[in-house]
This record gives C-alpha cells, sequence and structure tokens, in this order.
C-alpha cells in the first residue's frame, strides 16, 4: 500500500508540474503570436488538450507498473490489465467519466480515486486559463476596433 501512496502522491506532483509547465509556456508565447484571437483561443484549447492526455498517459502508465511490476491490484471487467485498457480506464478516471466497464481491485483503488480528484482540479484549471485568455485576447480586439 506504501507504493501505491507514493505513486499517488508522485503522481500529483508530475502532473501539477506538467500543467503548470504548459500553461506558463502558453502564457508567455501566446501574446507574440502572430494570429487572430480566434486562433489563440484554439491555440489554448488544444495545449490544455495535450496537457491533459500527458497526465492521462502518466497515470495510464503508474496504473499499469503498480499492476505489473509490483502486483498491487488489477483491473476486472472487460479486457485484461494491458496497457491499453489502463490507458483507457486512466482517461475515463481523470475526466470522472466512469463508465463502469474496468474496476481497479486492491490498493491501485487509491490512485484511481486520486486520479479523478487530481483531474478534476486541472480540468478546473485549464477552464479557469482558457476564460483568462478570452478575456484577454477578446479585449485586446475590441480595443482594436475602437482606435
Amino acid at each position: 500500500m506504501l507504493i501505491v501512496i507514493f505513486s499517488c502522491v508522485m503522481a500529483i506532483a508530475l502532473t501539477t508540474l506538467i500543467h503548470f509547465e504548459i500553461l506558463s509556456g502558453l502564457n508567455t508565447r501566446l501574446p507574440a503570436l502572430k494570429v487572430p484571437s480566434r486562433s489563440k483561443l484554439l491555440v489554448v484549447i488544444f495545449a490544455a488538450f495535450t496537457a491533459h492526455a500527458l497526465e492521462i498517459a502518466l497515470y495510464g502508465f503508474v496504473l499499469f507498473g503498480l499492476i505489473h511490476f509490483t502486483g498491487t491490484g488489477s483491473l476486472s471487467g472487460a479486457g485484461s490489465s494491458s496497457l491499453e485498457n489502463c490507458l483507457y480506464f486512466s482517461a475515463e478516471t481523470f475526466s470522472s467519466l466512469g463508465f463502469g466497464d474496468l474496476i481497479p481491485n486492491g490498493p491501485i483503488r487509491l490512485l484511481a480515486g486520486t486520479e479523478a480528484l487530481n483531474g478534476l482540479l486541472l480540468i478546473g484549471w485549464s477552464a479557469s486559463y482558457t476564460y483568462i485568455a478570452m478575456e484577454r485576447f477578446w479585449g485586446v480586439r475590441s480595443q482594436d476596433s475602437e482606435s
């Protein structure tokens, strides 16, 4: 169980770092981007999507590692505990979709709960950043048209 707790803490730290670095880089580079404001919003959405995809992959690999290298649980339901199923389970857990076709057994259930909460916070962070970016660049557009 200690390895699962350590894995949860490390996953939270790494996903937060990934998210911070992508949004921070975006915040630095976005104003200098020579594209229309509408296109900047697309850049924000794709960057956030990329961040979430990396975070989902990280959780999927951690889950796969815990199952196959430490034996701290398994996935039951449709299919086995393959890497593909671990990544799929991670995506549905991160987004709190939860189809229920794959079910974690054993101590890895803690990782699933942690991922759901972490995903909720990171998705909220992306939504907040997107709103701020929209205000920022839509405000620039309206100011340009007033001049």
